[in-house]
């Protein structure tokens, strides 16, 4: 094969880029969660609230929409990097259109049927409960057009080395929401309304608008078609069916848990469980997705060009990258939920009671943090060879591991937060498979470099995170008192030196990867000389 276009993509400095996009999105994330829980803190309304966007993800899920870029990367990639570029765009043009179409039918549909839907996304709801849901889910199911058609322009960009951009969609529907919470709250009713038009605002700004005119600015050459013949079209969505007839994990996991959620007639349980959930995906984000997508079009090119060795290291790099980083943070959350969630959240109309439930599932959700960042990354691997089959039969078989450990721990009358260690063992299961899977399409990789990375970062968490837990007992009354400041200071000082701990072990335990932190203090150093 031809090796036209860029020879080494650089996926340090994309890596960079968009664990930078992915933490200011998830930072913005906890403003809004923040926001949300001093204005409306927790119960039948936040549930209600939090369930309506599971039916526009339930749409997402039935028509694969988190498929698409990761179908279409791969096929663009192909043709854009072996001198086809008109072939690349004519599927690009095709798909667009005939996904258009596809989107404004099925969104319509749910919207005039979003009552009844409310039966698969709720299990126990109110008639009441179940108005105001169907309700909300009308204002953000338009949203999904936003998601689906912004993911294909996003794939475009990827595959482009242009990273920058994709990375501000989630930031601008995050500030949407906020904006909605703050201001558009005061004049609709519900109150809680208000975010919902703020998310739907936010979606078509950072998901259409934007890449719009970047994808003007790079040359674009859209024309309408149907041309379902093309031999590219047609390979995109063999990509995507398995994902179709599929129920992956990561694509279904919120939507079960919320629905088993309802089936425990509390107010406020999916509230706990969603900010719960919300601040595992922080990390998931940040250094799993951020990851996966910076290395997704590497792994694709070198794909393309015959070049599996570096596909190999590559993927192997990502991944021990992914559990350096991601370890710690669990190690975090299990050592000190509650002081977390308190300067977070503890304000307004959010309780000291909201707080302690919302802190057990954090525990529970914590446990399977490293699990999720690693699966996002060998799935890209599996789509870069144009082979989706494998995970998401993988994904399934979790998936229905899961459903029979949430129907268990309901029906048992377990605590509603043992949903959330079920998923976390669902999460560890599916990476181990995935992992042993991976071999099937890389057959050198690295896997007890990969093995070795997770045991050493996690004996450094437990020795950094044994420290930080027994320093909390000589600061309650800073974390606990009624002083936000002293609270958020006590916090903050310990977590930084929770980090510094883990950093400092894994330099002694000589893990390569700290020579990444290495490199981020010493251009933060230059730049401090230079100034």
């Amino acid at each position: 094969m031809s090796q036209a276009g860029p020879s080494l993509p650089n996926v340090a400095k994309a890596g960079a880029i968009m664990i930078a996009a992915q933490f200011l999105s998830r930072f913005l994330g906890l403003i809004r969660d923040a926001v949300a829980s001093g204005e409306f803190g927790r119960g039948t309304l936040t549930d209600a609230y939090v369930l309506s966007f599971k039916i526009p993800d339930l749409l997402f899920f039935l028509i694969a929409g988190g498929a698409l870029s990761s179908a279409f990367i791969p096929v663009f990639s192909e043709y854009l990097h072996t001198d086809r570029e008109d072939d690349a765009w004519h599927v690009f043009s095709v798909m667009f259109t005939v996904m258009s179409v596809l989107l404004v039918v099925l969104i319509a549909a749910a919207w005039i049927y979003a009552y009844p839907l409310t039966y698969v996304v709720a299990a126990e709801a109110t008639d009441s409960q179940r108005a105001v849901i169907a309700d909300l889910s009308r204002i953000v199911l338009p949203a999904q057009y936003a998601f689906f058609i912004g993911g294909l322009m996003f794939g475009t960009l990827y595959a482009r080395q242009i990273f920058t951009v994709p990375g501000l969609g989630p930031n601008v529907y995050n500030l949407g929401i906020i904006f909605g919470a703050i201001v558009i709250s005061n004049f609709v009713t519900p109150s809680i309304a208000g975010m919902s038009w703020g998310a739907l605002g936010g979606a078509f700004l950072g998901n259409i608008v934007i890449p719009f005119f970047v994808l003007r600015k790079i040359g674009v050459k859209y024309k309408p078609s149907f041309d379902l013949k093309h031999e590219g079209v047609r390979k995109v969505f063999r990509l995507m069916a398995p994902v179709v007839f599929g129920l992956s994990l990561p694509g279904v996991f919120s939507i079960i848990i919320q629905r088993f959620g309802t089936l425990y007639n509390s107010e406020g349980v999916n509230t706990a469980l969603n900010y719960s959930n919300n601040l595992m995906q922080v990390p998931l984000g940040v250094f799993g997705q951020s990851l996966a997508l910076a290395a997704f079009p590497a792994l694709a090119q070198f794909f393309a060009t015959s070049r599996m060795d570096a596909f190999s290291d590559q993927l192997a790099k990502t991944m021990r990258l992914a559990i350096y980083l991601s370890v710690p943070v669990a190690g975090l959350f299990l050592a000190m939920p509650e002081g977390i969630i308190k300067v977070l959240f503890e304000h307004g109309a959010w309780k000291a009671v909201d707080t302690a439930d919302t802190a057990i599932g954090l525990r529970m959700f914590a446990i399977g943090i490293a699990a999720w960042c690693i699966q996002p990354i060998i799935m890209r691997a599996f789509f870069a060879v144009q082979k989706p089959l494998p995970p998401i039969i993988l994904g399934t078989i979790t998936t229905v591991v899961f459903i029979i450990g949430a129907w268990l721990v309901s029906a048992s009358g377990g605590s509603y937060m043992w949903l959330a260690l079920a998923g976390s063992i669902a999460a560890i299961l599916l990476a181990i498979m995935l992992l042993f899977a991976s071999r099937k399409i890389v057959p050198d990789l690295d896997i007890p470099g990969v093995t070795k990375t997770f045991g050493l970062a996690a004996i450094a968490a437990l020795f950094a995170g044994g420290a930080l837990y027994v320093a909390q007992m000589f600061l309650p009354q800073m974390i606990d008192g009624a002083h936000k400041v002293a609270a958020i200071a006590a916090v903050a000082i310990l977590g930084l030196a929770y980090a510094w701990g883990y950093y400092f072990i894994t330099k002694a335990l000589k893990m390569p990867e700290t020579t990444y932190i290495d490199n981020v203090v010493a251009k933060m150093n230059r730049k401090k000389t230079d100034s």
